[in-house]
C-alpha cells in the first residue's frame, strides 16, 4: 500500500489528520538530519499499528510531501 503524506515539521505537538486520500503529519522535530523523518516513520507505525520495518519512505525524503511505502 502506498501512503501520501504531507509533513509539518517543528509543529507545537505530534499528531496525525486524515485529509481525503492524503495523511496530513505534524512532528515536533526540526527537518535537519533526517529528524523529522525517523520521527515520521515512529508516528506512523504508531498510528497504523504496524512495526517500523514495514514503513519506508520511496520519494520525497527531503521535501513536505511524501510516499510512503506500507507493506502488511
Amino acid at each position: 500500500m502506498i501512503l501520501n503524506v504531507r509533513v509539518s515539521p517543528k509543529a507545537s505537538r505530534n499528531l496525525v489528520k486524515k485529509e481525503g486520500n492524503t495523511l496530513k503529519v505534524y512532528l515536533t522535530k526540526p527537518a535537519q538530519d533526517g529528524l523529522a523523518n525517523e520521527q515520521l516513520i515512529n508516528l506512523l507505525a504508531e498510528y497504523l499499528g504496524a512495526k517500523k520495518y514495514q514503513l519506508k519512505i520511496i520519494k520525497g525524503a527531503k521535501g513536505r510531501d511524501k510516499l510512503i511505502e506500507f507493506s502488511e
